[in-house]
């Protein structure tokens, strides 16, 4: 049996979602930081703060968690970085570490930052090593947030993550460089990754989120095609891997299923139906294990 933290925050509505699609549904309790998982391989679940979750899984407090690759190298902590998990608050795709300036600023990258340069971020250590790295001395403040509004009456510069870009830009601020690209992460305690069993779980929980997050955005298609017409529908069919195919009973037709990106379904389906595709149905897919 495994303890897991998963990350309380901007990550929180869009991770109890994914854990929901995996059939690990999070149910809360009178008290929230303490909610529970009906699965008999996951004993205690906290909800905890990004920042702190890597650390607390490199001392063992738990065995398996969520956080950004962020605030793993911002801790410095060591543990195992079981799994990508490619999405955010906003449902999916990496955020940036960036360095941002007043738009009017003749800085137009983290080169130009003129030596002792007023610093504000949530990131003190990785900015350091970034600074340091170019050889840069600039002064570090430690921001609890709303750090775009320090600049430029108190701060010169800014580190800070971004989706979009679209809050620094409508602070006046401009971006101007990038630390790094980073993704939430399922990490795992060292000793637990080395525990048979420990890992096995931890490689159960694995494959269940992936499940879901390679199923996001694909769809499943299954149509009869007449036999005369079978090599250019499937010629057609931008699919996963190949098609499956089998005759239908007693007929000239075939069924035919495959897995297509969701973006492309309503181009592809009267291309289908135009070759001579029917009966074509398309359904939402919940999981895709490889």
């Amino acid at each position: 049996m495994i303890d897991i933290v998963l990350p309380k925050g901007s990550l929180e509505e869009q991770t109890f979602l994914l854990f929901k699609q995996a059939d690990l549904e999070i149910k809360k309790t009178d008290r929230d930081y303490n909610p529970r998982i009906n699965d008999p391989r996951i004993g205690k679940l906290k909800i905890l703060r990004p920042q702190e979750i890597p650390g607390y899984i490199a001392e063992g407090y738990f065995d398996l968690g969520i956080s950004g690759q962020d605030w793993v190298r911002e801790c410095d902590a060591d543990v195992v970085e079981v799994a990508d998990l490619p999405y955010s608050k906003q449902g999916a795709g990496n955020v940036k570490i960036v360095i941002a300036v007043p738009k009017e600023s003749p800085v137009g990258s983290a080169n130009d930052v003129r030596p002792n340069s007023r610093v504000t971020t949530e990131y003190p250590r990785m900015t350091k090593r970034f600074f340091e790295e170019r050889g840069i001395p600039v002064s570090i403040h430690f921001s609890y947030g709303a750090t775009e509004a320090k600049v430029p009456d108190l701060m010169d510069v800014v580190v800070d993550l971004t989706e979009t870009g679209s809050t620094l830009r409508k602070n006046g601020l401009k971006i101007v460089d990038m630390i790094m690209e980073s993704s939430s992460r399922l990490i795992a305690n060292k000793k637990s990754w080395e525990d048979p069993t420990k890992r096995q779980e931890i490689e159960e929980i694995k494959t269940l989120l992936l499940s879901v997050i390679e199923a996001r955005g694909k769809v499943l298609i299954d149509m009869n095609v007449p036999a005369e017409k079978l090599d250019n529908v499937i010629e057609a069919l931008p699919s996963m891997k190949r098609p499956t195919v089998s005759q239908l009973y007693k007929s000239d037709f075939y069924a035919v299923e495959t897995v297509v990106s969701k973006s492309e379904v309503n181009l592809l389906i009267p291309k289908l139906k135009a070759l001579g595709a029917e009966d074509i149905l398309e359904m939402d897919i919940s999981k895709i294990v490889y």
